[in-house]
């Protein structure tokens, strides 16, 4: 239903007066709320030392069969998604679950073999309390992430991982600003340093990401693109007009120019016709070999698709000789790679 026109002239009103008189400089806001953020950022990386759990919690999870099951409540859960998605990308499997759910019937989705991770700025949330003496019964390990490392979270569990906080951004101190920034750091921390000790590499991380640009980054080769075209060729006593047809046809902007031993001589462009045209003279004696561009820049079959975009992109042409063993196997053009959303 749509609000009576008198609630939004009372809002407009308020507006007016919170933000207008006097008026609120934004950009300082802005700037403080980043400052904080960054500070507590500086903070925590201060605060990895020896004396601190991280390197054991992720030595345990890298060691382990199981998976990382992660929860938390409210905006602790959200980074609590986040950073199982994480993970889950760069090799180590995890698990959300709202620590709600949990104690109200998914407690099932705990393996024996899996470690749980407790995301509580407090340490004292009511579900936390309530779901972690559950989880040690079990048997299973608890992580805590924390900025309160004397909470109950923090008290019961085998490995503190602790975010210290001194001040939210927000004025009142109270919105989850500067301590989510802090969990969402640690995690990407864990994912990352859990990432090293497996030994992920590129093609690793294709493999979880093969939709998308990104993953055709890390995948996609210049010979799954080459063949898609014809392979446009002339030997070098071919006229213009032959030249003009088969670069025409092939749709590629370029001809190779192959002498009878089927090896590359060179090849046309639509440049050199155009730079042709414009030195005039007798068209009708014109050949390949007079046109041609020697030692054009070329790509072997099984260069990544994004290393052909950069040679590209460096030499400001649009396609490439793909060659093997010296052998002419086609052309791959910028056209294939912007289709492949490289571009």
């Amino acid at each position: 239903m749509a609000r009576p026109v008198h609630d939004l002239q009372i809002q407009n009103k308020n507006w007016e007066e919170n933000i207008l008189k006097p008026k609120i400089d934004i950009l300082s806001i802005a700037r403080q709320t980043i400052r904080i953020e960054a500070e507590t950022l500086s903070a925590l990386a201060e605060s990895l030392d020896d004396t601190t759990d991280f390197q054991s919690c992720v030595e345990a999870v890298a060691a382990s069969p199981g998976r990382l099951v992660i929860t938390g409540v409210g905006k602790s859960a959200i980074v609590a998604q986040k950073i199982a998605a994480t993970l889950n990308s760069t090799g180590t499997p995890a698990l959300f679950l709202h620590a709600a759910d949990a104690i109200h019937g998914d407690l099932g989705m705990i393996r024996s073999y899996d470690l749980v991770l407790c995301i509580s700025k407090s340490g004292e949330t009511a579900e936390i309390k309530v779901l972690v003496p559950l989880v040690k019964n079990f048997g299973n390990p608890v992580i805590a992430m924390t900025a309160n490392r004397q909470s109950t979270l923090a008290r019961q569990a085998d490995y503190l991982l602790w975010t210290p906080v001194e001040q939210e951004a927000d004025p009142n101190n109270l919105a989850p600003t500067a301590s989510t920034t802090a969990q969402m750091a640690l995690g990407d921390a864990l994912a990352v340093a859990l990432l090293a000790c497996k030994g992920f590499s590129p093609d690793d991380f294709a493999k979880f990401h093969p939709g998308g640009a990104l993953g055709k980054q890390l995948y996609l080769r210049v010979r799954d693109l080459y063949p898609l075209h014809g392979r446009p060729a002339v030997g070098p006593a071919t006229g213009l007009p032959e030249i003009i047809h088969e670069i025409s046809s092939k749709r590629l902007g370029a001809t190779a120019v192959l002498d009878e031993n089927e090896h590359l001589m060179g090849i046309v462009t639509d440049g050199d016709l155009r730079r042709m045209l414009q030195r005039g003279g007798d068209f009708s004696a014109v050949h390949a070999r007079d046109i041609l561009s020697a030692s054009p820049k070329s790509i072997g079959p099984d260069a990544l698709a994004i290393d052909a975009l950069s040679l590209m992109r460096g030499h400001s042409i649009t396609q490439l000789v793909v060659l093997e063993d010296g052998k002419y196997l086609g052309m791959v053009h910028l056209h294939d790679l912007i289709r492949e959303g490289l571009v």
